[in-house]
């Protein structure tokens, strides 16, 4: 798609070859498909070493209980503090009650004072689910009975460890994608899905 296809000089990571988006499953050349499931995370560090203990053998459980190889994925970004300020700037502006005013003037001044030549990081943690359909015909109705399966028993592993996952939809696994190829333009112009309605129509992918 073309919308993912910028490349800069020396980089010499392959692209991942992404045909099309449908149902909100990731497909694929060679018959191959992908669903994407955000999940919650748990800061390890900050346990106790019994806790620890429990989360290691849990984790270990989980894997052992997996139907599929899966590829855990974590996304890094930089978070966009110009854009949050605004808004909470924008609130102040509404804000009629004086002293909420005053503690949301004092609150963007705390946030620029805190972030001041640092970067503050996001971090977002995916499990990837893959699938092969060997027969020739793309049957979706096949192919979604058998990620959905493989997704029930990946979310209900995650309960059990206390964590909360989420399949992403379509617009959202386009999106990440879309980050992953435009780290600057998807500050200034996130993927909506009036835009990728618009590049379908006009034939841009």
């Amino acid at each position: 798609m073309t919308i993912f296809s910028k490349h800069k000089k020396g980089n010499s990571r392959e692209q991942i070859q992404i045909k099309e988006v449908v149902d909100d499953i990731l497909v694929l050349p060679d018959h191959d498909y992908r669903l994407v499931i955000e999940t919650s995370s748990v800061n390890f560090e900050l346990k106790s070493e019994e806790e620890q203990d429990v989360i290691i053998d849990s984790f270990q459980n989980f894997l052992n209980s997996l139907p599929c190889p899966i590829q855990i994925l974590v996304r890094v970004r930089e978070v966009d503090i110009d854009k949050y300020l605004e808004d909470v700037e924008k609130l102040e502006e509404k804000e009629e009650v004086t002293t909420y005013k005053k503690q949301l003037k004092s609150y963007q001044k705390f946030v620029k004072k805190l972030v001041s030549g640092n970067k503050i990081l996001s971090r977002r943690f995916y499990i990837v689910i893959p699938y092969k359909h060997l027969e020739r015909k793309q049957d979706m109705t096949v192919i979604k009975e058998h990620l959905s399966l493989q997704k029930d028993i990946i979310l209900k592993g995650l309960e059990r460890m206390q964590m909360k996952g989420r399949m992403l939809t379509g617009l959202e696994v386009l999106n990440l994608f879309y980050g992953f190829y435009n780290p600057e333009s998807i500050r200034t112009q996130p993927l909506t899905k009036e835009a990728v309605e618009t590049l379908l129509r006009n034939n841009y992918v």
